[in-house]
């Protein structure tokens, strides 16, 4: 059977960096890590082919090829998937059955009407299932049907050994970095967050054979670079992590540490010394951190109360100095939050040493505690239409054009040029230069398309030499630092100011000439 894995196209995002792909030589910044780890279920019969669409045109001859499409991605993702669909679909009874699966097919399988078969959840102890789908969909192939959806509730499945991801599928080449999944799961109780109503409270871990079994075969595909884990959070379970990192420290040190590390994990790190230096050691340099909100009240009303729990501000600069620059996660528009949150907000991350600062407005996403409360309480709001930077797809607590106007205004001060300056120049006076790896393999090439592109001809040149300035003043360890951080600025920056601020604008004006109230739903 000829299987076509499709990963739909991201729109641009924050995390997309599509401003700064180009100067670094690359063409998207993660892999479809799902698709590769599914592909390595599938029996060993079946002929794969892989297209990334942001890497990638999907072309009709990968659809005449194909017995089978299997597209994966998370909402965001969502309209390229139907886009993908309807283009099978189109094919008639000559085109491919279509499966979809991932986060957006496990959270809201209702919105994949046009697909054959709609997989829910993890594939671990699952694929025979999938696989009895697609072939009954084969034999009966033309004949209309709603689509199968294959679910398993309250299926956790055991994830400590199994295949290697097919990562021989991927064009290593093409993206800034990689990923690979350790665990699955987190031990606390969020109220906007899904993570744990897809994958549970309990971080299932995998065994370090089999982690260290991943990066061998990156490694012998000869992968080297940075490498995402992708947890949710790497330390969801403490006494089983702190048996990965020596294990993972001796793989790097054995191979001349070719992987340079990031991951996400809860603040509580800060409050473990002993497993902030494994982690360095193990090469580490950077987590993304949850921090959400400066007011412990709001985070308590918000089910976070290990960050209600911590000096935030001191939980930051200890990973810092400890070696780990911190990326922040921050959340406006919870019920607890007033108009003073905006300036809060600032206050809190104007001369942090937190560069890549990611804000947005609260969303209520399906299956999750709040989304629950918020149906309940009438408040969810029906003809949301999903875009992340428009009007909140709930009725908000405060005034929604002082959430809106708040969150524009903090946005441009954050990601002015100025502002993103002085976050890095407060990393780098507090981060211990010996925890940067120094120049990559590619790095010159990069250093001289930075250069040309932000350093000779871009709009700010002065932003751009003060950074690299510091960062030799302060070690040449840090300087490919900076190179990567001016790039991800140039994006930040001129996605805020291009895509974002204007998105928001559209709301607010919306909201000043009087549009309808959008309907609330209980359901």
């Amino acid at each position: 059977m000829r299987a076509l894995l499709v990963y739909a196209a991201f729109p641009r995002t924050y995390w997309g960096f599509q401003h700064g792909l180009p100067i670094a030589g690359k063409r998207a910044s993660l892999p479809p890590l799902g698709l590769v780890t599914l592909a390595a279920h599938l029996p060993a019969g079946f002929e794969l082919r892989l297209v990334d669409m942001n890497i990638e045109p999907l072309t009709d001859e990968h659809l005449r090829w194909a017995d089978v499409l299997l597209v994966g991605g998370m909402r965001i993702q969502t309209p390229s998937m139907h886009a993908v669909l309807g283009r099978a679909r189109a094919r008639g009874a000559a085109g491919p059955v279509t499966v979809v699966g991932g986060p957006a097919a496990t959270t809201s399988p209702e919105d994949f009407p046009d697909a054959d078969v709609v997989f829910r959840g993890e594939v671990e102890g699952r694929a025979d299932s999938l696989v009895r789908a697609i072939e009954a969909r084969l034999a009966a192939r033309g004949s209309e049907r709603p689509p199968e959806i294959l679910d398993a509730p309250g299926c956790l499945p055991e994830i400590s050994t199994g295949p290697l991801p097919r990562f021989d599928l991927l064009d290593l080449g093409a993206y800034a970095s990689m990923c690979l999944q350790y665990s699955r799961g987190c031990p606390f109780r969020c109220e906007f967050c899904d993570i744990i109503e897809i994958f549970g409270r309990v971080a299932r871990v995998k065994a370090p054979e089999q982690v260290l079994a991943e990066l061998g075969a990156l490694h012998e595909l000869g992968y080297r670079g940075t490498l995402f884990f992708v947890d949710d959070n790497f330390i969801g379970n403490l006494r089983e992590v702190k048996k990965l990192l020596p294990r993972l420290r001796q793989w790097q040190e054995e191979r001349g540490r070719p992987l340079e590390l990031y991951t996400e994990a809860s603040v509580n790190l800060a409050r473990d010394p002993e497993l902030v230096r494994a982690m360095v050691q193990s090469g580490f340099t950077s987590v993304f951190v949850g921090i959400e909100s400066p007011s412990p009240d709001v985070l308590r009303d918000a089910g976070k109360s290990q960050n209600a729990r911590v000096d935030l501000v001191q939980a930051v600069e200890t990973l810092t100095r400890g070696g780990l620059e911190v990326m922040g996660g921050f959340i406006v528009g919870f019920d607890g939050d007033g108009p003073e949150i905006f300036e809060a907000q600032l206050r809190f991350l104007a001369d942090a040493p937190i560069p890549l600062a990611m804000v947005g407005v609260l969303t209520a996403l399906p299956g999750t505690a709040l989304w629950r409360r918020l149906e309940r309480e009438g408040r969810l709001r029906a003809d949301s239409n999903g875009d992340q930077f428009g009007r909140p797809n709930y009725k908000p607590a405060m005034n929604e054009e002082t959430l809106l106007r708040g969150y524009a205004d903090l946005l441009s001060r954050l990601y002015s040029p100025d502002g993103y300056l002085r976050r890095c120049e407060a990393y780098l006076r507090l981060s211990p230069a010996a925890a940067r790896t120094g120049v990559r393999p590619g790095g010159v090439a990069i250093l001289a398309r930075a250069i040309v592109r932000l350093g000779l001809f871009g709009s700010r040149r002065r932003h751009f030499w003060s950074l690299l300035g510091q960062a030799v003043r302060r070690s040449p360890r840090t300087i490919s630092w900076a190179i990567g951080h001016a790039i991800q600025g140039e994006h930040l920056i001129r996605y805020t100011r291009e895509d974002v601020l204007p998105r928001i604008q559209v709301a607010i004006e919306e909201l000043r000439a009087g549009a309808a109230e959008p309907a609330c739903t209980a359901g």
